[in-house]
């Protein structure tokens, strides 16, 4: 494999605020100086994946303004190929507002903007630009779920590696399991699809239900990793790092893991990769952090 990557997802411009303390239910809460950041799950996803060696293509869409300007150029500089982003006239780009406090722990507001335009005539025609120059497909859920789902089933009809990022989990997403894409939730996200408290219990149940495997991300624990047929789990630690932000962690990982696989990495070196990945993003603020190919594999201790 070539390490050629094609991701469906977001683009978004992050307005960042650091404040003491994540604010209650109707409270108000002085923060420090508003940060503005190039974001998106799909967009940092793909940035990652860049960064990290592979051929990557975008498939999403911007508004006809200056953040959306703004936003195809960040990806350029990433080294990512934005000829396939569309360009909305009639929605502005998506905006996300985050707070982050001083542990790195965050909320995020997503105003989608532009993403909602993204259908699947549109990522079905990407499939079909890009015939023959993919390895691996990598989905974000911040658009339609037609255009998720195009996506999931072009890749399965293709015989491409896919994998499906729930962010955020609804149970619609579920119906794409004769598909069998790798499902990546975090803890809360595989608890919400599965009805499972239990990180473990939750990834065993998905891996039933998809037929596929199920990567559960646990944050500074690391990952999991369930086969459906295949027992024990697999757990991949992480390294104990400093934290600045967490709010890039989940997108790092799976641009990581999306290139790894597209490369023709085994699902479970990718995986460990992806975790060591996630361990660098942190130290950083903002949603898309500068990844460095030879800090991870340091972090993995290769060098």
């Amino acid at each position: 494999m070539s390490g050629r990557l094609l991701v469906v997802g977001s683009v978004n411009h992050d307005l960042v605020v650091a404040v003491e303390r994540l604010p209650a239910p109707g409270e108000t809460v002085l923060g420090a100086e508003l940060v503005e950041r190039d974001g998106g799950k799909g967009a940092n996803a793909a940035a990652a994946a860049a960064r990290l060696g592979a051929s990557v293509a975008m498939v999403g869409a911007t508004g006809a303004d200056a953040r959306g300007d703004g936003a195809r150029a960040a990806l350029e500089a990433a080294g990512v190929d934005v000829a396939l982003v569309a360009r909305s006239d009639d929605a502005p780009t998506g905006v996300a507002v985050v707070a982050v406090d001083p542990a790195g722990e965050n909320q995020i507001v997503v105003a989608p903007g532009a993403n909602a335009a993204v259908t699947a005539a549109q990522v079905e025609a990407a499939l079909a630009a890009r015939a023959g120059s993919v390895d691996a497909v990598l989905v974000s859920c911040e658009v339609p779920d037609e255009a998720v789902a195009a996506a999931v089933r072009g890749a399965h009809e293709r015989g491409l590696h896919c994998v499906l990022n729930p962010a955020p989990a609804r149970p619609s997403l579920l119906e794409l399991a004769p598909w069998a894409p790798v499902l990546t939730p975090n803890r809360a996200e595989a608890a919400r699809l599965a009805g499972e408290d239990d990180p473990e219990a939750a990834a065993v149940a998905l891996a039933a239900r998809t037929g596929a495997p199920v990567v559960v991300t646990l944050g500074d624990a690391g990952a999991l990793l369930v086969t459906a047929g295949e027992a024990p789990p697999q757990h991949f630690p992480a390294r104990a790092v400093p934290v600045r932000d967490t709010t890039g962690a989940g997108d790092a990982f799976n641009g990581a893991l999306g290139a790894r696989l597209a490369l023709g990495e085994a699902l479970a070196d990718a995986v460990a990769y992806a975790v060591a990945a996630a361990g660098c993003a942190v130290a950083t603020l903002g949603a898309r952090a500068p990844l460095d190919p030879a800090e991870v594999e340091r972090a993995l201790g290769r060098t």
